[in-house]
């Protein structure tokens, strides 16, 4: 696993290695020793499949907010999405950037969100699958999100966007007054 740095600090992309033959393919995607700092003394306590059917899918912006923020690992299994992280940190020199990243099966990879940013995903290719790490389980109480297209962000989305859930589109508009996460 080679580990790569971004512009938002935290915010990484961990190259995985996979070794194929005339039988298939075999790729470690997560190894607690090897990623040990990157998770900096937290533990994935739980994992979750995601699988959308429509490229031009929007899901997210997602986070927790304290004290159930989690870091997330995320990588592709099938298909490929254009992955996004947002800065939403408090006090943090990049608040309100992003950054993203294509995550394909071809080109495996785990973007690694720290706690404080917001993550989301626009599916490039129908049926796509992620495979999500998180370092604190799901609390709805806890949940929070910001819209993907919210004009603070300014995102590039890749595709036209043809499907964004009630939830996600009910999330609020940043305002002059966010001053960011606690984390």
């Amino acid at each position: 696993m080679r580990i790569e740095t971004t512009p938002l600090a935290g915010v990484l992309v961990v190259d995985l290695e996979r070794r194929s033959d005339s039988r298939g393919a075999f790729m470690r995607v997560f190894c607690a020793n090897e990623l040990a700092q990157v998770l900096d003394g937290r533990h994935v306590v739980q994992s979750n499949h995601s699988s959308t059917a429509k490229a031009g899918t929007v899901r997210g912006m997602h986070f927790q907010h304290h004290p159930h923020a989690e870091m997330k690992l995320i990588t592709c299994l099938h298909g490929s999405v254009w992955d996004v992280a947002v800065d939403l940190r408090s006090g943090s020199p990049t608040f309100l950037q992003w950054f993203a990243v294509e995550l394909s099966c071809e080109n495996p990879r785990l973007l690694v969100i720290p706690e404080g940013c917001a993550h989301g995903f626009q599916v490039l290719r129908p049926q796509s699958e992620l495979l999500y790490f998180h370092t604190a389980p799901y609390i709805p109480e806890a949940e929070g999100g910001v819209p993907h297209d919210d004009p603070a962000l300014d995102i590039p989305w890749p595709l036209p966007v043809s499907e964004v859930s009630q939830r996600d589109r009910a999330h609020l508009s940043i305002g002059p007054e966010f001053t960011g996460v606690i984390v």
